[in-house]
This record gives C-alpha cells, sequence and structure tokens, in this order.
C-alpha cells in the first residue's frame, strides 16, 4: 500500500479560521486537504497526516514551545511513518510571524534544511525513492485576532512563492503555489475555511507532480 506524508503546520492539521484567541476547533476528516489529496490519488493510498499548529520551518518558539521548530517533528515523523513513497511539505506561515524577523531568504533555508534532512542517507534508506512535493502557502493577511503577531507578514509570505518554486526545480522537486488555488480566511488572514479546503480537489491529480 503506498504513503503518503503530509507534513505542515496548522493547515495541515486542519485549524479552522480564528474568531478567539485560545479557541482551536478543526476541520472535519472529510473537509482536511491531507484526506482529500489522498482520496484523490487512489483508494489503496495510506495517509499519515502530521499537522501541528504554529510550527515553523526551524524556529523554536518562545510562547508555543520549542517543539515547534519544524526539524524535530520531521525526524519524528520519518522515523515513525515508513516506508513513505511520498511526502508534502508545506510550511512558511508561522515563520513570517513578527517574533521571528525572519527574511523569506531565511524561511527558505528552513526548507532546505528540512528537505537535505528528507534526503539524508539514513532516511532514503528507510525511504527508498521518496517523492516530495514542496508547498508554497498562501499568503497571509493582517486581520482578526492574529493581525498583531503577523504584522508585515503579507509582504514576506507573498515573497515565498517564487523562492520555494526556484528551489523545487534546482532540488527535483514537486511544486505547488497554494496561493494560486486557494487564499485565506479574512476571519484571521492565516486559516482556511471549508471552500478553500474543498479547492484543492482541482490541483492533485494534474499539478502536484507526485
Amino acid at each position: 500500500m503506498p504513503r503518503l506524508l503530509t507534513y505542515g503546520d496548522s493547515n495541515t492539521h486542519g485549524t479552522l479560521p480564528l474568531h478567539t484567541r485560545g479557541v482551536f476547533e478543526r476541520h472535519g476528516r472529510e473537509i482536511r486537504w491531507p484526506t482529500r489529496a489522498a482520496a484523490l490519488l487512489g483508494p489503496d493510498w495510506d495517509l499519515a497526516e502530521e499537522g501541528l499548529p504554529g510550527r515553523t520551518t526551524m524556529f523554536p518558539d518562545p510562547v508555543m514551545g520549542a517543539h515547534m521548530d519544524g526539524t524535530i517533528g520531521l525526524r519524528i515523523a520519518l522515523l515513525t511513518h515508513g516506508p513513505l513513497d511520498a511526502m508534502t511539505l508545506m510550511l512558511g506561515t508561522n515563520d513570517v510571524k513578527l517574533r521571528y524577523g525572519a527574511t523569506p531568504e531565511r524561511i527558505l533555508g528552513g526548507i532546505a534544511a528540512l528537505i537535505d534532512m528528507a534526503r539524508a542517507p539514513d532516511m532514503a534508506a528507510r525511504h527508498p525513492g521518496l517523492r516530495i512535493l514542496l508547498i508554497c502557502p498562501p499568503p497571509v493577511e493582517e486581520a482578526g485576532v492574529l493581525a498583531p503577531d503577523y504584522m508585515g507578514g503579507p509582504a514576506k509570505s507573498r515573497a515565498l512563492a517564487p523562492l520555494y518554486r526556484d528551489f523545487a526545480k534546482a532540488r527535483g522537486l514537486g511544486f505547488l503555489d497554494a496561493g494560486e488555488v486557494i487564499a485565506v480566511s479574512p476571519i484571521d488572514g492565516v486559516h482556511y475555511d471549508a471552500r478553500a479546503m474543498r479547492r484543492w480537489q482541482a490541483p492533485w491529480p494534474a499539478r502536484c507532480a507526485i
């Protein structure tokens, strides 16, 4: 049975747009994009959902904890699930938070570190022929209760897609610019509503290249 790992943050987890801080709800399994993606790949695919709200490419969070550093979780996921046939990587949304002070290039460096980890000899032995799809998340907006966290974030997040695209081409990865398909909710400027989740159906069979 082929196995897909979806590695990401709250938008891979399926967090609904936030009206109030500290109140977290999750889209149902039938709505979340990883579930829909696996179904579109075929009925025989097994899915490992690894979405953690707050996760970054490489930054420990001074508020949420050091485990928000995506390099920690990815190593655990790669050692837990397998052998994997395909993996999606969608991170960068949390990296544009004001408190990290990260440039788009620094965020790309975090993506590169994760790809290097996934392709290291020890992981290649566990997951031979692993295909990786790099997904650039749609740009954030300064809106709602999360606006103070994302001051200056929209400009940074809009700069990510060209960097991710060039990196994916250079490393032989599949690439999807999610901003061409969906947009964040105006409620909090970060998360996806159910309509956006359903729009993932269109690009998967033809454009995901995994």
